[in-house]
């Protein structure tokens, strides 16, 4: 079967590790099989791998085919929802607990590249800035609250002057900076992960769409060529599992995000001198950094409707030069776009279905991290050990109103009031 493409993207253009894998075409057993091939499917088929467990991997296009192949490659604790929501759904001791789990999802990130020594163009520090005098007060709350609550050190509240100093903006009134955060090549990170898993003994199939599940005592995956056997089942597909359990496909919903890639420009430097990643924290946000070859990476700009902006180089040049107006003669030369899945309250959704099925999705856009450590609590709870996991199974989740047919149209409505709330402020 011919390989279909990674869409064309900067992250495609610069693959470091050109893998490719066969697809299912025969019936097999195995102890885990795994549905999707990134991040979170990745972290788990090695993880259990490592464990001795006989691991079938399937990916309906190619490993990192999805947002794991496609975001802005940004390494931030916590979580979409952040913790003072967190709080409210789940309590003090929890919340605190599920950030502490933050925390080591980001160690686990960074052992992994050192471990597995996956070349991703790691690098350290990340900030969010306020554009607005009221985001800027609600930041320096939470830096306040990350320090002394949290016990987070390495963290710091950057005034105006400061970022100033470091980004060559006007734009931001100021902004946490975390030195524990960073960013990365979150293709060339998924590829690597995938290389692992398959030298512990995982078994990766590509092009292997799964077309059903058969649940039971032993799931039964079915693809268009084969099926996979399992005693235990792991859905790791997050906005690209569709169709496939029902029960949960209604928890989260697709929505685009997009990136714009510059060419080489040798001036890129002085625009972050510190090589951070930054986001704003509006609701429909901004997020860039800058690549390994001096390219900025821009991001933002949502559909919820899944369906691409018209004009979308000229709708995320104009966001940038909003923010680099420096730029106006800089060349764009990638712009491209994927989905991740979100929840009504933006905190990633962990469970069961029956005794031995597994899944975790709805990272919120926040998944880079989350998801490695997703895979590997999975793992662990396959292994029996299941403590962790359920922490995340007291978060309160529920379906989206409307069903298949009005969901989509019902959460465009409901967001354009904060779209239009960001443009009027």
């Amino acid at each position: 079967m011919a390989q279909s493409a990674h869409i064309r993207s900067y992250y495609a253009a610069s693959i470091n590790l050109p893998l490719a894998f066969s697809s299912l075409q025969t019936d097999v057993d195995c102890d885990v099989c795994i549905i999707g091939g990134g991040i979170t499917g990745c972290s788990a088929a090695l993880e259990l791998a490592e464990r001795g467990y006989r691991v079938v991997l399937l990916e309906g296009q190619q490993i990192g085919w999805g947002a794991s192949g496609r975001s802005g490659g940004q390494i931030l604790q916590g979580f979409a929802c952040g913790q003072t929501k967190l709080q409210r759904l789940v309590g003090k001791e929890t919340a605190f607990q599920l950030w502490q789990f933050s925390l080591d999802a980001i160690n686990l990130l960074k052992q992994r590249i050192t471990q597995h020594q996956i070349q991703c163009d790691f690098q350290q520090g990340i900030a969010e800035v306020a554009v607005k005098p009221r985001q800027y007060h609600d930041l320096k709350v939470v830096a306040q609250e990350m320090q002394t609550d949290y016990q987070y050190s390495s963290v710091h509240f950057m005034e105006r002057e400061e970022l100033c100093s470091v980004l060559a903006t006007s734009r931001y009134l100021g902004g946490i900076y975390d030195a524990n955060g960073g960013h990365i090549h979150p293709l060339n990170y998924t590829l690597g992960l995938a290389k692992a898993a398959q030298l512990a003994g995982a078994h990766l199939f590509e092009q292997s769409l799964v077309t059903g599940i058969t649940q039971g005592n032993q799931p039964i995956v079915h693809t268009a060529q084969g099926q996979v056997r399992c005693q235990h089942l792991i859905l790791s597909g997050n906005a690209y599992l569709r169709h496939v359990m029902p029960s949960i496909e209604a928890m989260v919903m697709p929505v685009g995000t997009y990136i714009l890639a510059t060419e080489p420009f040798a001036e890129a430097s002085q625009l972050i001198r510190n090589n951070m990643a930054v986001a704003d924290v509006n609701f429909v946000l901004d997020y860039f950094r800058l690549s390994a070859d001096n390219r900025l990476l821009f991001g933002g700009q949502v559909s919820y409707s899944t369906i691409d902006p018209f004009n979308l180089e000229g709708i995320m040049r104009r966001h940038m030069l909003r923010v680099f107006p420096q730029l106006h003669a800089v060349k764009t030369e990638f712009v491209w776009g994927g989905h991740v899945a979100i929840t009504i309250n933006r905190a990633p959704h962990f469970g069961r279905i029956g005794k031995n099925i597994y899944f975790a999705h709805g990272y919120s856009g926040h998944g880079l991290a989350v998801a490695g450590l997703a895979g590997q609590l999975m793992a662990e709870a396959v292994a029996g050990t299941a403590e962790k996991f359920d922490v995340f199974g007291k978060i309160p989740h529920y379906p989206f109103m409307g069903g298949r047919w009005l969901r989509t149209p019902l959460l465009v409505l409901g967001t354009t009031y904060y779209k239009i709330k960001d443009y009027l402020a």
